[in-house]
């Protein structure tokens, strides 16, 4: 790390590690933070997909230095994911007000880290195409009337969108899921350590890793402009879709309670941005 006493006080390091871990966890789980783009805050995006790549060449070189954010990762992830599935149950319009808040409130950081490599016409024209692609998909299923029920092979792509979250920077998981009603049921299923969303769901997160990680990574690396604002539109077009509209307008109070945590949602999000930005980088 480029901070110096970090680096003459390993506890404080390894302590460090854990609360980045935990950090991306929480981003990884909940709606509008991703995982994928606090690795690249931290700095630790690289060394992950490295490892993730090339797991047996790089196993010695990258796991002791990393072990400390997989496992603050694992209680980020975990802590969160029961108490997310209360309020979705409980609040379902409320906190899906508070997650586009969030989402919303990232936005800047997203289209910031999106243009890191410059900008071109390719580059909102990549963005218009996710998200036009997006909006057909959805709108479609809506249309169409689509019932999803939540199964193994659902819950096999809900493991797919979970590793994609994190070796995709911009990608959150529940930006996939919520629109297709499969967010709060998996969610509950990893808060409850239910072995019929869990086996699926890890099943299908470890074989997106293995097929996904090279690719992804190249993909980055060759075309970085282009593949961060398509993400840019999957999650702009996603976020619009899972709005409770109709929740607004069913009574004054209601829309009130929506508005305050869509604006607690925007203003977190901002600060956690500020906190991001101030964070030394691995180098």
């Amino acid at each position: 790390m480029k901070n110096n006493s970090l680096e003459k006080l390993p506890v404080l390091r390894v302590l460090f590690r854990l609360l980045q871990g935990a950090l991306i966890g929480l981003g990884a789980v909940l709606p509008g933070i991703s995982g994928g783009v606090l690795c690249v805050v931290f700095g630790i995006y690289k060394p992950i997909m490295e490892l993730l790549s090339h797991p047996l060449k790089n196993f010695k070189t990258h796991v002791p230095k990393l072990i400390p954010v997989l496992i603050g990762l694992v209680i980020g992830f975990m802590g969160v994911a029961k108490l997310l599935a209360f309020f979705l149950e409980k609040y379902p319009a409320p906190s899906v007000c508070l997650f586009v808040g969030l989402i919303a409130g990232m936005m800047p950081s997203l289209f910031r880290e999106a243009g890191e490599k410059g900008r071109t016409k390719g580059s909102y024209i990549s963005l218009l195409i996710a998200m036009a692609a997006v909006f057909a998909l959805l709108l479609g299923l809506q249309y169409a009337s689509v019932q999803i029920l939540p199964n193994f092979g659902w819950y096999l792509f809900c493991g797919f969108c979970l590793a994609l979250s994190v070796i995709a920077p911009g990608m959150s998981f529940s930006t996939l899921l919520m629109p297709l009603g499969l967010y709060t049921p998996f969610v509950d299923g990893i808060g409850n350590l239910n072995l019929q969303v869990l086996i699926p769901g890890g099943i299908g997160a470890v074989v997106t890793v293995i097929l996904l990680a090279k690719a992804i990574n190249a993909l980055f690396d060759r075309f970085y402009s282009l593949a961060f604002h398509a993400i840019v539109g999957i999650v702009i077009a996603a976020t619009v879709m899972i709005i409770p509209y109709e929740s607004f307008t069913a009574s004054i109070g209601q829309g009130i309670i929506n508005a305050v945590c869509l604006a607690v949602g925007i203003v977190a999000a901002l600060l956690l941005d500020r906190f991001n930005r101030s964070v030394p980088r691995e180098d």
